[in-house]
């Protein structure tokens, strides 16, 4: 009985789930496309993976002691973030360059903005797209050596198979789906990506109303602009469209961050189409061949607009919308 009348402040209903169990369970959704890209680029691509790591994890250490602040590093946000930045890295990039982008995430990003669940974008595509202004050359070089110590067969191009499939040539569409082909780290794999992706969903770490609503607009526009242009139904184009890219990592594992997604089920349904039609228009008439990561981070700054406008109408009166 004494149970029953304790009162306490809201929320009256807690969750035994932590930030640490969270993160924990991202990181080792993560690991299929880690270990993937590592089998595939070799040593370099894990020391990409391990120095983009620290870099975060230092950065937030040593800001948080010097400013006097609680420190965080053991919450596991910092590892999540500098891990889907070295996913993002272009397998042969210099180790100094994804240094510079984890202090970037997590110092401007994340930590003067109040550190974690204040930012206002996806800190690790923040620190790629600050990384791709800053050193466009080695950010759009997926060029590897041919002695790199892994399975390197397709991956000695320095065209990936989206520029390809730009610039009107044909591309091997098994090998874009297990990952045999130029791209970054983490993205090239879609079936290690996708297994990745089951275990966040079978976690309860997101559920699929972002990601299918974001990869189907993006399909449903590409399949009209291929009618518009006079290609008809062209299945390989569009196949190539959603297995090339970040898509499949973006859609699934940072359009779905919990601080910058809508919360309302009206409004993430609305941030799904709002990705898919900016990846759409970045891809078919932007001058990359990508557009996964500009897409995210300008829908993340519109996610406040998009809660205002779809917020739910209160019961009772004076409920209604002024």
């Amino acid at each position: 009985m004494s149970e029953m009348l304790h009162v306490s402040s809201s929320p009256h209903i807690r969750s035994k789930v932590t930030t640490q169990s969270l993160m924990f369970m991202v990181v080792i959704a993560l690991l299929p496309a880690s270990c993937f890209g590592i089998y595939n680029f070799g040593l370099h691509a894990l020391l990409i993976i391990a120095v983009t790591i620290a870099s975060c994890l230092v950065t937030e250490f040593v800001y948080e002691y010097f400013m006097h602040k609680t420190i965080t590093i053991s919450d596991g946000s910092a590892v999540v973030t500098g891990l889907l930045l070295a996913l993002n890295m272009p397998p042969s990039i210099p180790w100094w360059i994804p240094v510079l982008g984890g202090v970037f995430a997590i110092l401007i990003v994340k930590q003067l903005f109040g550190g974690i669940g204040q930012n206002i974008m996806n800190p690790a595509l923040a620190g790629r797209c600050f990384l791709l202004i800053s050193f466009t050359g080695h950010m759009t070089n997926f060029a590897v050596p041919a002695g790199a110590f892994g399975h390197v067969v397709d991956t000695v191009s320095g065209a990936t198979p989206l520029a390809a499939v730009k610039a009107g040539e044909a591309v091997n569409l098994t090998s874009m789906f297990f990952g045999n082909t130029a791209g970054t780290i983490g993205e090239t794999s879609v079936v290690a990506i996708l297994a990745g992706a089951i275990l966040l969903v079978g976690f309860e770490v997101i559920d699929l109303r972002v990601p299918l609503t974001y990869i189907g607009s993006f399909a449903i526009l590409v399949v009209i602009y291929g009618l518009a242009v006079g290609k008809g139904f062209d299945m390989n184009f569009l196949a190539a469209q959603l297995c090339g890219g970040g898509l499949m990592l973006g859609a699934f594992f940072m359009a779905t961050d919990y601080v910058t997604t809508p919360i309302t089920k009206t409004g993430q349904l609305a941030y799904g189409v709002i990705l898919g039609l900016l990846t759409w228009l970045f891809r078919m008439f932007g001058n990359s061949a990508e557009g996964v990561s500009y897409a995210i981070i300008f829908s993340n700054l519109l996610v406040p607009l998009i809660e205002r406008v779809m917020r739910p109408v209160a019961f009772g009166k004076g409920g209604k919308k002024a």
